[in-house]
């Protein structure tokens, strides 16, 4: 059996009620677990700020109980600005030995992913509704982020009422898209809900919500390629794909592929 090392965690009171843990790398969970037990006595709340790096580290705050909070970014440290991931525990957390406790800690950490909620609206003509948006320069389908706890159908039916004032239930899933990471945005998942074919005059009715939307039409298909980045392009000609295919299963791509 290993022997412990003869440096103990470190644990040091920084604001009122919040006591801050540290260790040396290898340091045994068992020994971090009590430690944080026995700070929680004393204080509501024990963190820790690790090294992203640091993956044993974050194992070892992890297995002592704390749940993942994010990334506190410009912490100095040796007079200089890095970056640390927050671990805390509270004292009124679940004890991680009953399931709900632990379930909480894993869901503290596991991945998480973004996911979008989008509507393919056509006119008789089959042209599609596309918004022409005030934060980017390419357009796209209404729709939006699916907020927590939110299911994703009712999500992009909110989304196409808030932007543009359209009464549009969702119907049924037509695509899910897989978009990579970019231009700052981390990956997520697009999921494309017919919203019908209606006529071309209800354009007429929009009222955009200016802080997002500059505009919107009916666009024909090559009027997406035009006005679309082509990931999106794709994805709509995926969409309309599976419209025109309706005994299908509802498509999987990646990035409209």
């Amino acid at each position: 059996m290993s022997q412990e090392p003869t440096v103990q965690p470190s644990v040091a009171t920084v604001a009122e009620g919040v006591a801050r843990i540290s260790w040396e790398p290898g340091e045994n969970v068992d020994v971090v677990r009590r430690e944080v037990a026995a700070a929680l006595v004393d204080h509501p709340r024990v963190e820790a700020l690790v090294d992203p790096d640091d993956e044993g580290g974050q194992r070892l705050a992890t297995w002592s109980g704390m749940r993942r909070e994010g990334v506190m970014r410009g912490v100095t440290v040796d007079g200089g600005p890095v970056d640390r991931v927050v671990y805390a525990r509270l004292a009124t957390d679940t004890p991680v030995h009953e399931p709900a406790g632990f379930r909480e800690l894993l869901n503290s950490f596991l991945p998480r992913k973004r996911a979008i909620s989008q509507m393919l609206v056509r006119d008789e003509e089959g042209r599609v509704l596309l918004c022409r948006l005030t934060y980017k320069q390419d357009w796209d389908l209404p729709g939006g982020v699916v907020e927590v706890g939110e299911a994703p159908r009712e999500a992009v039916t909110r989304e196409v009422e808030e932007e543009l004032a359209l009464q549009i239930p969702a119907g049924e899933l037509l695509l899910t898209d897989w978009l990579p990471p970019w231009s700052g945005w981390d990956d997520a998942l697009c999921l494309v809900y017919d919203g019908g074919v209606h006529p071309a005059s209800i354009t007429a009715s929009i009222v955009e919500q200016a802080r997002e939307i500059r505009s919107a039409q009916f666009c024909t298909p090559a009027e997406v390629r035009e006005h679309c980045a082509d990931f999106t392009a794709r994805r709509v000609e995926a969409a309309l794909a599976r419209v025109a295919d309706p005994t299908g299963a509802p498509a999987y791509t990646e990035s409209g592929r």
